[in-house]
C-alpha cells in the first residue's frame, strides 16, 4: 500500500525545526535530521530538506501567527555548523515520482510565499541570518525572508547551482525572486546561476543577493540589533496592544480516513469516485449562530467554525494533490443555511482590526489560492440546499466551471438554489494576480463589478445568476444529470497534462505578478525539465549527481 503523506503535524513531532522565543523576536532553527527523511532510499545531509521538512515549516509559520501573534521579527537560521541548508535533497528528487516532484515544488513555493507576505498579513517580517553554504533551496528560503544578513568569513556564501549541477531550475521561485524581487541586473543573474560554488561577501552584496554582509566576530550582535529594529519599526493592530495579545492553541484536526480513501471532517467530506476519477468535497455550512463578540470568538479557539473549516479543506486539498494523483476531477458542493453562514462572515468582516479575525481571513485568501492552483479540474455544484455566500461564493470564482439547479426539483424540499454575494467578494481575498476573482473574471467587462457589487446580500436565483455570469451553465431537473454526466464523461477523456497546462493559462487572467509568474514557470517549466532526460533521465543529471560524472545531455535546443 502506498504511504499516505500527512500534512497535520506539531511541536511535539518536529524532527527538523526548532523555535525559541524571547518576547517580540523568534528564532527559528533549520536543524534537520538527515535519518527521518519522509521516505527511505536517502539521508537529508547537510540541512537538505524533503516534503517533511517542509510540512513542519509550514506548521511552524502558520503556530506563529495564531498561537504566537505577539512574534514582530522571526529570525531563520541554520542549527548546524558550517552550513546553512543545501536545498531540496537530491537523491530524494532523483528517486521521487516526476508527480511528487512537481507537487512538492508547488507546496515548498506555497509555504515561502506564507512567510514572505506574513508581514504584511500579520505583522510579523522575517529576516534570514546565513552562515556556511546556502545553495538552491537554502537560497530560496533566505530570498523569501525580507532580510539576508551574510557572515563574511571566507567561505560562507549564497547560490543556485541548479542548472550547472541538475539540469533543473531553482523550483521555489529562486530565479523569479532574484529579479522580480531582489532585481538582480539581468547579466549577473546569469553569471550568479551559472556558478556552481556560489557567491561570497562583497561580490553577494554588491550583486544586491544579500542586504549585509557582516564580519564574522560581529554577526551574532548585528543579527540581534537588526531583529530588535526591525521590531521595532512593525505597526500592526495585532502588535500594538498593550499588552500583548494572547495567541490560541491549533488543537489536531478531527479526520478519518475510509477504507475506500474517502475523507471525514467535522465541517466537510471528501468522496473519491475512482471509478471516474472524481472526489467531490462537499462543505457543511454552520448550524449554529456565531460568537456575539470577538472574545466569544476567540474563547472557542481552533473550534471557531470559519477557522476549522479553513483548516479542514485546506488539509483535504493537500491530501488530494499528494496521494490522489489519478482523481483528476474536484467537485465542490456545499449545503446549510446560507443566513446563518453570512452572520459568521459578517462577525469577521465587522472586526478586521481584530488579530484574529485578520488571522482566519488571511487563512482564507491562502487555501483560496491554495485551490486556484490546484492542477485539477475544477467544478461547483449549486445544488438546492446550498449555502454559496461570501466565502464559499468565492469557490464558484475559482472552478473552471460551475453549474446550479435551476427551478425546484420534484421530491426535493430542500431551500431552492441560490447564490449571495457580501463585501468580501470584492477584496478580501485576492488572486496570485493581486485582483479578485471577479475582477479576473469580468476582465473584459469591468462595468460588470459595480452592478455585482449592488447586488450584496441578495439571492440570486439561477435565472439572475445566470444573467449576471456568476455561473456557467443552470439546468432544470431533466436536464441536470445528464449535462452533469456528460461533464464529467468528457473531462476523463481529455489528456491530464493538456488540461493542466489549458487550465493554468485560463485561471490567471490579467497583470503578471512575482507571485504568478513563479507558478506559471512552476507549472510550465519544470513540469517539462522534471520530464526530459538530460535531467531524470539514466544519464541525466539528477541521476548520475554524486558519482562524479556528468550528465550525459542531449544537446538540441527546444
Amino acid at each position: 500500500m502506498t504511504k499516505i503523506i500527512d500534512f497535520q503535524t506539531g511541536p511535539s513531532k518536529y524532527k527538523h525545526w526548532r523555535v525559541e522565543y524571547a518576547g517580540d523576536i523568534a528564532t527559528l532553527y533549520m536543524d534537520v535530521d538527515e535519518d527521518a527523511g519522509l521516505f527511505d532510499g536517502y539521508q537529508l545531509k547537510l540541512n537538505s530538506y524533503d516534503l517533511g521538512v517542509d510540512i513542519e515549516l509550514a506548521d511552524v509559520v502558520q503556530r506563529m501567527r495564531f498561537e504566537r501573534p505577539e512574534v514582530k521579527t522571526v529570525i531563520m537560521r541554520s542549527g548546524k555548523d558550517g552550513v546553512f541548508c543545501a536545498g531540496a535533497n537530491i537523491r530524494m528528487l532523483g528517486g521521487a515520482a516526476h508527480a511528487h516532484k512537481v507537487n512538492f515544488c508547488k507546496f515548498t513555493n506555497e509555504t515561502r510565499n506564507t512567510f514572505e507576505n506574513a508581514l504584511t498579513d500579520s505583522g510579523q517580517n522575517y529576516i534570514c541570518a546565513v552562515k556556511g553554504a546556502c545553495a538552491g533551496g537554502g537560497y530560496e528560503l533566505a530570498l523569501a525572508c525580507n532580510h539576508i544578513i551574510l557572515t563574511d568569513d571566507g567561505s560562507s556564501s549564497v547560490g543556485l547551482p541548479e542548472v550547472p549541477l541538475l539540469a533543473v531550475l531553482p523550483g521555489t521561485g529562486g530565479l523569479t525572486r532574484v529579479t522580480d524581487k531582489r532585481k538582480v541586473r539581468r547579466d549577473l543573474a546569469d553569471v550568479f546561476c551559472s556558478l556552481e560554488e556560489g557567491v561570497r561577501g562583497k561580490r553577494a552584496y554588491d550583486w544586491n543577493l544579500v542586504d549585509e554582509i557582516v564580519p564574522n566576530s560581529k554577526f551574532e550582535d548585528t543579527v540581534k540589533q537588526r531583529a530588535k529594529e526591525i521590531a521595532g519599526n512593525i505597526n500592526h493592530p495585532a502588535k500594538t496592544k498593550s499588552p500583548p495579545v494572547k495567541g490560541i492553541k491549533l488543537t489536531p484536526l478531527q479526520r478519518k480516513i475510509q477504507d475506500d480513501g474517502s475523507l471525514t471532517y467535522s465541517t466537510l467530506e471528501v468522496n473519491i469516485n475512482r471509478a471516474k476519477a472524481v472526489a467531490t468535497i462537499t462543505i457543511a455550512g454552520p448550524e449554529q449562530q456565531p460568537p456575539a463578540t470577538m472574545d466569544e470568538f476567540q474563547a472557542l479557539g481552533a473550534d471557531a467554525y470559519l477557522l476549522r473549516a479553513a483548516r479542514e479543506l485546506d488539509d483535504a486539498i493537500l491530501h488530494l494533490r499528494f496521494n490522489e494523483t489519478e482523481v483528476g476531477v474536484l467537485v465542490f458542493k456545499t449545503l446549510g443555511d446560507p443566513e446563518i453562514l453570512k452572520a459568521h462572515e459578517a462577525l469577521l468582516l465587522a472586526n478586521k482590526d481584530h488579530w484574529l479575525a485578520n488571522e482566519v481571513l488571511q487563512y482564507w485568501k491562502r487555501v483560496l489560492k491554495r485551490i486556484d492552483m490546484t492542477s485539477r479540474s475544477l467544478v461547483a455544484l449549486v445544488e438546492h440546499g446550498s449555502c454559496f455566500t461570501g466565502i464559499f461564493a468565492e469557490l464558484l470564482f475559482s472552478v473552471d466551471r460551475s453549474y446550479m439547479m435551476e427551478d425546484e426539483f420534484e421530491g426535493d424540499n430542500r431551500p431552492i438554489a441560490s447564490i449571495a454575494l457580501s463585501s468580501s467578494n470584492f477584496g478580501t481575498f485576492p488572486m496570485s494576480n493581486d485582483l479578485t476573482r471577479l475582477q479576473t473574471r469580468f476582465l473584459g467587462t469591468p462595468e460588470a463589478i459595480e452592478t455585482l457589487h449592488e447586488k450584496i446580500g441578495e439571492t440570486l436565483l439561477s435565472d439572475e445568476a445566470v444573467a449576471l455570469g456568476l455561473i456557467t451553465f443552470a439546468f432544470d431537473e431533466f436536464d441536470w444529470e445528464d449535462e452533469i454526466r456528460i461533464f464529467f464523461e468528457e473531462r476523463a477523456s481529455f489528456s491530464p497534462d493538456a488540461l493542466t497546462g489549458m487550465e493554468a493559462n485560463l485561471r490567471f487572467a490579467g497583470p503578471e505578478t512575482m507571485e504568478t509568474r513563479i507558478f506559471g514557470r512552476l507549472t510550465a517549466w519544470q513540469n517539462w525539465i522534471f520530464q526530459r532526460p538530460n535531467a531524470v533521465g539514466e544519464n541525466g543529471a539528477l541521476q548520475r549527481y554524486g558519482t562524479g560524472k556528468r550528465g550525459d545531455y542531449d544537446m538540441k535546443r527546444v
